[in-house]
């Protein structure tokens, strides 16, 4: 076997030093991309006004095309990586992505620019399972946490990055630059990918899985695109939940989930190895993870909203006053890491997680005539208990399945991610929105006022302190996976398989 082609065990061998080329190599592609997608939200306004639109209600695609995009080719990813080779496939997305960008610098319609969005949503979308799966394949065994939580700062980083950069560009320049700045970022990205990332070899692929081809990617786009339909319309204040298309891509979603877990479960070599749900460990781990993205991701979108909305700052000084949560969270990422190394995840995500909840009781008691520390400082402390346990859980996911599956389950753990995201939006915009009307209601007033806003935010905040518990008394559960090179995991997996 060439040296340009090593197995993952043999890699795994590797000193840390000489994993800087290609971690700086993969840190700039995910960079660039989770940034794009908050830096377009901060622009819609914008772009409804350049594109001369009566509504936001077109100009939204800019964003939902761009999300259904990768919540489609997520699943694929596993099996891109070891078909083809997971240098080959993250170079070629991170090429995809930056030539989409370019096209949406230049359109000149919003239907174009839709239609672009949705070429970098296509480059995008495996690019994070890739790079998750990569890093941790070349890693030392003992350094995995480590190396993970080095890989994970540009991960919380980006998305509290992305208001502050694109509001400066629409605030001061144009709304192009939000493009036009990924070009040079991304022949970076491909020029140090071709010198600095190892050919690792390809997984055994026995046969072309058509029907999950089809299905994985219709099951999660359509939830995805269903979930956040769902909630309440700001205009009429009704329920959308029962709308045709909210419905129609629920139930679709829905059946296509169904076959393709049927599918999956029958096939030698699946899309997506669902069997690694046999693996206790697993289960529980994926569990506590979708309890506390629900708080997480919640509390990440609610925050700019009020800040924006309830507060009057524009999305550029929204974005400043978040970077405390960036700053925190991308130092205590390489602690969290570290320490899981030694310890498992377990007590990381107790300790993250009683921090996050303390972060939403604060916010929960927020009013409308408080100062600006009152938003940073409980801001501060969730980027430090995201950072803590963010990445340990991810690798806990990661060392409790197989070696050799370890690209399927970053692609099963980034598509659910999506759902999860686009679950906790539509339910907690549906809290507040419904809080308000009530509280509109109640006081006999035409339409929300300042105080009313607050309330409204505070009581969905309230509601996350308790899902932020939750995650906590499930982290409990957690146990650190005894072989983390996948030796007994894989034949448990063969056991469940047979």
């Amino acid at each position: 076997m060439s040296a340009k082609s090593t197995p993952a065990s043999q890699e795994s061998t590797v000193s840390l030093r000489s994993l800087i080329g290609p971690l700086v190599a993969i840190i700039i592609g995910i960079f660039m991309v989770i940034l794009d997608g908050t830096a377009v939200n901060v622009a819609l306004p914008k772009l409804q006004e350049e594109f001369k639109l009566p509504n936001m209600s077109l100009v939204q695609w800019t964003v939902i095309g761009y999300a259904l995009a990768q919540a489609a080719v997520i699943p694929l990813a596993g099996w891109l990586s070891d078909r083809f080779g997971a240098k080959r496939v993250f170079l070629i997305s991170i090429g995809l992505f930056t030539a989409g960008s370019a096209l949406c610098a230049f359109a000149n319609s919003v239907d174009m620019l839709i239609a672009f969005r949705i070429v970098q949503g296509i480059g995008g979308g495996v690019v994070v399972p890739i790079a998750m799966a990569f890093i941790y394949r070349l890693a030392p065994p003992d350094k995995v946490g480590a190396v993970m939580g080095m890989m994970g700062i540009p991960i919380l980083l980006a998305p509290a990055l992305g208001p502050v950069l694109g509001g400066w560009f629409v605030e001061y320049y144009s709304w192009e630059w939000i493009f036009l700045v990924n070009l040079p970022i991304g022949v970076i990205g491909i020029v140090l990918g071709i010198r600095m990332l190892p050919n690792i070899a390809r997984q055994t692929v026995a046969s072309f899985d058509i029907l999950g081809m089809i299905l994985g990617p219709l099951a999660f786009a359509a939830l995805v695109y269903g979930v956040s339909e769902g909630g309440i319309d700001p205009a009429t204040g009704e329920s959308t939940w029962t709308d045709t298309n909210t419905l129609a891509g629920l139930i679709i979603g829905g059946v296509a989930l169904i076959l393709f877990i049927i599918v999956e479960l029958n096939r030698k070599n699946p899309l997506l190895e669902l069997r690694v749900f046999g693996s206790g460990s697993f289960t529980k781990g994926i569990i506590v993870q979708w309890v506390s993205q629900i708080g997480l991701f919640g509390t990440m979108f609610m925050v700019p909203l009020f800040l924006q909305q309830a507060k009057g700052y524009s999305a550029f000084e929204t974005g400043l006053i978040m970077l405390p949560q960036a700053v925190l969270s991308g130092l205590f990422m390489p602690i969290g890491g570290k320490l899981s190394d030694r310890f498992g995840a377990r007590p990381l995500v107790l300790a993250g997680m009683l921090i996050a909840t303390v972060s939403a009781y604060m916010l929960s008691n927020i009013s409308a005539s408080d100062g600006i520390l009152s938003v940073m400082l409980p801001l501060a402390m969730l980027g430090a208990g995201m950072g803590l346990f963010m990445m340990p859980l991810n690798t806990h996911l990661m060392q409790s399945a197989p070696q050799n599956l370890v690209g399927r389950v970053t692609s099963l753990t980034n598509a659910t991610q999506q759902v999860v995201m686009s679950f906790a939006i539509a339910v907690l915009t549906t809290i507040m929105l419904t809080r308000m009307q009530d509280l509109a209601i109640a006081q006999q007033k035409p339409r929300p006022d300042l105080g009313i806003y607050a309330d409204a935010f505070g009581h969905t905040f309230y509601i996350l302190t308790f899902i932020s518990i939750a995650g906590g008394l499930l982290g409990i559960i957690l146990r650190k996976p005894k072989k983390p090179e996948g030796s007994q995991n894989e034949a448990d997996l063969h056991m469940m398989v047979g």
